[in-house]
């Protein structure tokens, strides 16, 4: 799929991961919706940037992706206001750490919450689109995932088995959609320093987290940006049901 002149909805693109997502996008001539469930300002902030750096054009949409009708609204106003929407990247993300050690604050709510986030909402955006890319005979769908849906960390029991069924989901929903064009492919990421995170991993934290990591740094927001454009562009053409772990070697590293 040719990229320049496409349509990208990019959840959670006025986050850190997704502003990246959304320049790295946007820099190949796509046309990107930025999709927030907060924070008017910065998404709008993000739009009017993409527009004036890249000369496409790029709009900011409110939508909750935990809430089914508000999803489907959504669609209907990206392509109408768009034209068509050829790439979705599910980059919206919630997670609350909880201590190993304190489980029982790991109520039903919190619990569903970060699954109906992580999980149910990836599900709702790929079935509200899906019969757009069908009826178009093409689509690209990519899923954020993280290198804890592979290996698991403390504090993130949720968090993890949301990014879990992700990977999982990644995998059946492209052998439903690839007869029909749609390619599904997720991206793992590591530990990225980003605006939300940069005060715990520049810490004494992040001095522990980055001797586990092989290549002895964190991600910086454009090492997604290979994964992202080979999952979205022809390049990555026979490509379906991938999970590319982007983290600089951490999650395979044996320990001990």
């Amino acid at each position: 799929m040719e990229l320049r002149g496409a349509v990208a909805l990019v959840t959670g693109g006025n986050g850190g991961l997704g502003q990246r997502i959304c320049h790295a996008l946007a820099k190949e001539g796509v046309h990107v919706a930025v999709m927030y469930a907060q924070s008017r300002d910065q998404a709008e902030g993000v739009a009017r940037e993409l527009t004036s750096s890249y000369q496409i054009n790029a709009a900011a949409f409110a939508c909750d992706v935990t809430d089914g009708a508000a999803v489907e609204h959504l669609i209907g106003d990206v392509t109408s206001r768009l034209g068509r929407i050829d790439i979705l990247v599910n980059d919206a993300a919630y997670n609350k750490s909880i201590s190993f050690t304190d489980l029982d604050n790991l109520t039903l709510e919190v619990w569903d919450k970060i699954i109906d986030v992580n999980l149910t909402g990836p599900m709702r955006l790929t079935k509200a689109v899906a019969p757009v890319m069908k009826a178009q005979g093409r689509g690209r769908i990519v899923n954020i995932a993280s290198v804890l849906g592979l290996a698991v960390s403390k504090g993130a029991v949720a968090y993890a088995a949301a990014k879990a069924g992700v990977v999982q989901v990644t995998k059946a929903l492209a052998v439903e959609l690839a007869f029909k064009g749609v390619r599904v492919n997720a991206i793992a990421p590591g530990w990225f320093v980003t605006e939300m995170n940069d005060d715990y991993l520049l810490g004494e934290a992040g001095t522990a987290i980055k001797r586990e990591i092989p290549m002895g740094r964190f991600g910086n927001p454009g090492d997604l940006d290979g994964a992202l454009l080979l999952l979205t562009s022809d390049a990555g053409s026979y490509i379906t049901g991938a999970t590319i772990v982007v983290d600089g070697g951490q999650v395979i590293q044996i320990k001990g």
